[in-house]
C-alpha cells in the first residue's frame, strides 16, 4: 500500500500546509501587533524549535491524508475533500471537548477549528486530485 502512494502529492501537500500555515498565523501574528491577542500569544513557545516542528508536522500531515485517501480508494476530488472535511471535523471536535473544560479560549477554539477544517480539507482536496 504505501509503495503506491504518490510522493509528489505528499511534498506538495506538505508544502501547501506550510504556506497556508504562513499566511493564516501571519493574519493573526499582525494582530498581535496591535495588542489584540495577547491572551493567544502568551503560551507561544520560544526559539526556533517551533518551526522545525511545524514543517515537520505538514509533511506527516500530508503523508497520513494521502493514506487514509488512498486506503478508501478515492481517486477524484471529491473523496479526497470528504476525507480531509471528516479529519478536519474530528480534531475540531476534540479541540471543542477541550474547550468545554476549559483548556481553550473562545479566541483558540476558533482559531483552530478553522485552521484545521480549511487545511485538512485543502490536503484531501489535493490528494484526491493528485492520487
Amino acid at each position: 500500500m504505501l509503495d503506491n502512494l504518490n510522493i509528489l502529492a505528499i511534498v506538495a501537500g506538505g508544502i501547501l500546509y506550510m504556506i497556508y500555515g504562513t499566511v493564516y498565523y501571519s493574519i493573526l501574528l499582525s494582530d498581535k501587533k496591535a495588542g489584540k491577542n495577547k491572551d493567544i500569544m502568551e503560551n507561544q513557545s520560544n526559539g526556533p524549535l517551533k518551526y522545525i516542528l511545524s514543517v515537520i508536522i505538514a509533511f506527516i500531515s500530508s503523508f497520513m491524508i494521502a493514506i487514509l485517501v488512498q486506503s478508501i480508494g478515492s481517486d477524484n476530488w471529491q473523496g479526497g475533500l470528504a476525507v480531509g472535511f471528516i479529519v478536519g471535523a474530528l480534531i475540531s471536535m476534540v479541540y471543542l471537548k477541550n474547550s468545554l473544560f476549559g483548556l481553550l479560549s473562545r479566541k483558540s477554539l476558533k482559531i483552530a477549528i478553522g485552521d484545521h477544517l480549511i487545511i485538512f480539507t485543502l490536503l484531501g482536496l489535493l490528494h484526491g486530485i493528485l492520487m
